[in-house]
């Protein structure tokens, strides 16, 4: 008997799953390749690590933790 419910949840849980569509699932399904994706990523990196760096530069106006250097 438990067998039988069991298998009804899990069931249950695989439709669940797949009403969702997938929500959240980073990944493979961006259509890019490999190489596409690491350049994406590194590019990404870079602009984040700018962005950093300017506004460290700038006295940290935003973001900053408040520890203003003297």
């Amino acid at each position: 008997m438990t067998h039988i419910l069991f298998l009804l949840l899990m069931e249950k849980d695989r439709e669940r799953a797949q009403s969702r569509g997938g929500k959240g699932a980073k990944g493979k399904d961006d259509g890019l390749t490999p190489e596409q994706r690491r350049e994406r990523d590194a590019k990404a990196l870079q602009e984040k690590t700018a962005k950093k760096a300017a506004q460290a530069a700038g006295g940290e106006s935003s973001g900053g933790k408040g520890n203003a250097k003297k």
